[in-house]
C-alpha cells in the first residue's frame, strides 16, 4: 500500500532530525553519541537519515547521552517543550 503524502513529518523524521541538531549542537560525531548510548556509530547513521526503526529503550539511551527529555527527541525541529 502506497504511502500517503502529508505536510506532518513523521515520528522517525522529527527523531532524526532533533537527533542530528543536538548532536551538532554540543559538538559530537556520530561514534561519541553511539559510544556514549552504548549503541552502534553505524545505528546512530541510520537513525539520522530515518532509515531505523527505533526501540523505545533505544530512544531513552540516545537522549541520555544527549542529556534531554525523551519527548524533545520526539518533537518537530523548533517545537516548543514544555518545561524548556
Amino acid at each position: 500500500m502506497p504511502r500517503r503524502k502529508t505536510s506532518r513529518m513523521s515520528a522517525r523524521e522529527c527523531l532524526a532530525g532533533q537527533m542530528r541538531e543536538l548532536r551538532l549542537k554540543i559538538g559530537i560525531s556520530q561514534e561519541k553519541l553511539a559510544e556514549a548510548a552504548g549503541l552502534h556509530r553505524t545505528y546512530i547513521g541510520g537513525i539520522e537519515r530515518a532509515e531505523r526503526n527505533v526501540s523505545i529503550d533505544n530512544i531513552e539511551k540516545i537522549a541520555v547521552a544527549l542529556g534531554v527529555d525523551v519527548v524533545q527527541l520526539l518533537s518537530p525541529i523548533g517545537a516548543s517543550v514544555e518545561g524548556d
